[in-house]
Order: structure tokens, then sequence, then C-alpha cells
């Protein structure tokens, strides 16, 4: 069974953070041990919201917790997510450190949370500025949309070379494995979203039709998908059955009419989607 430490937000209402990643992992027989950056109401889309953001030395107990029950070694990967603080940052580094020192081929996915195209960076000072020089150095596998691509490496993206170009720019800093969501190139066709995957000098592109909702979340079970299967094989599959199993939650979701990704109605979509989109090289 494989074991992953889930370190991201939580809302009670709806699905992001956590609460968007944990159940789609466990409906595909993951083991999640969860530790919560934020606890919030809801997500902040709404624009109100209530909570409060933990402190870094809640994360460092949890993960010492863990620790002292000797079962580190079994950890397969780290996840990362919205991370709240910059000081959080650091205890998600210092336990991305601690599971691969007990397993040293554990692998920790980092999803860069900054901003997105329209609304800039909405994380809190600070927070960029770790994720570039401390973070993503440490990764295995990073999964930034089109902005935070952008940000990450100083480069405009607007063609295929371009986004390849930046790509390759992330994976000399330190991850293997890029997965770049959300991505409208020049090339894009109209009324389709695209993604981007690299990895070993090699890359692969699909693109999904743009649905009429907005939501929240669905990058962050993206994140989540594309770790679970990169485990058991290659970015090219990964990003394929990734993608495939979030397109189908959204579509659900747009019929619906609902303001939350349903995560929970949709659920077979994770385990086998009803449409599958494949990978080509590029």
């Amino acid at each position: 069974m494989t074991s992953i430490l889930s370190i991201q937000s939580w809302v009670a209402y709806g699905h992001v953070g956590n609460a968007s990643a944990i159940f789609p992992l466990q409906r595909l027989g993951a083991e999640v041990w969860g530790i919560h950056t934020v606890q919030f109401s809801n997500h902040t889309g709404y624009g109100a919201w209530r909570g409060q953001v933990f402190g870094a030395e809640l994360i460092a107990e949890c993960v010492q917790g863990i620790e002292e029950r000797g079962v580190m070694a079994r950890c397969e990967a780290v996840l990362s997510g919205y991370m709240g603080s910059a000081g959080i940052g650091a205890a998600i580094l210092d336990a991305a450190r601690r599971v691969k020192a007990a397993n040293p081929a554990a692998l920790w996915c980092c999803d860069p949370v900054i901003g997105d195209v329209g609304r800039g960076v909405f994380v809190r000072e600070g927070i960029p500025e770790f994720l570039r020089d401390q973070a993503l150095p440490a990764a295995d596998i990073i999964t930034p949309n089109q902005f935070e691509l952008e940000w990450l490496t100083g480069r405009e993206v607007r063609t295929l070379d371009d986004a390849k170009a930046a790509i390759t720019a992330l994976q000399a800093q330190g991850p293997r494995c890029v997965l770049v969501t959300s991505l409208r190139l020049a090339d894009t066709p109209e009324g389709e979203i695209g993604m981007l995957a690299g990895e070993g000098g090699r890359f692969w592109r699909l693109s999904t039709p743009m649905l009429p909702l907005s939501v929240n979340g669905a990058g962050d079970a993206i994140a989540a998908l594309f770790l679970f299967h990169r485990l058991r094989g290659g970015a090219d599959g990964a990003l394929s059955a990734a993608a495939s199993s979030v397109f189908g939650v959204l579509r659900r979701t747009a019929a619906a009419g609902s303001r939350e990704i349903l995560t929970v109605a949709a659920q077979e979509e994770f385990v086998a989607p009803s449409q599958v989109f494949a990978a080509v090289g590029c």
C-alpha cells in the first residue's frame, strides 16, 4: 500500500488543499497521512472565510510524532501545497528531509502555490521566495501553473518552445519532473486548456475542453493524482491519468451547476475516467 504524507491546507466546507487531495488518493488505495497548514471554514475564493493559519511548530510536532511511530521508511512521497507562511514552508522542507532520510527513494511533490493569471501573487509575503530559493532545489516533482512557471523562472511563456525552455530551467535547479497546469499557449486550440509535463529531456502535452465553471481545488487534485500515478510509472501516463480524472470530475461538476468540485459524488472518475486524454510527446 502506498503511503503519502500530505501537508497542505484544509477547509471544513468544500474541497481545496488536503480536502481535495486526500480522498482521491484514498479512493485509489493510498494511505494518506494528512497534516493541515490551515483550518478554514471554506476556501478563500468566496471572499470571506473564518479560521486560522497554523504555526510551523504544530506541523513540525505532527511530523515528529509520525517519525516516533517508526513508520517513516514506509512513506513513498511527500505532497505539499498551500503553505500559509514561509515558516510553514521551512517545516515542510524539514519533513521532506526526514522522510528521505528514512526512505531515500521517496519523492517530494511540491505544488508551488503562488498565484495565477489575472490574480497575480495571492500568498503571504516571503512564500514565493521560499518556494523559489529553498523548496525548488529540494523537490523531485513540481506542479506550477503558467503564472507560477513564469514567476519561478523569470521567463515569459507564450509558445511551446518557451514552455519547454522554462521547464528545463526549473529542472536545472533541482526537480527532475515538472508538470505545468492551466497552460494557454499560442497553439492551444480555442476552447481548450493545456498541460505539459517534462522529465528526462522528454516532454508530453495534452489539452482538454474548457468547461463553463469557476471552482477551486482542481489543481490540488491534479497534483495529488499526478504524484500517485508517477509513483507507478512515467510522467506521460501520470499526466494522462491525472488530467482525464480531473476533467471527468469537472464535467460532472459543471453539469450539476455546483460551486464546489464534486470530489465525492464523481469519485468513480478517479478510478476509471469516463473519457481518457492521451499525453502526446512533443
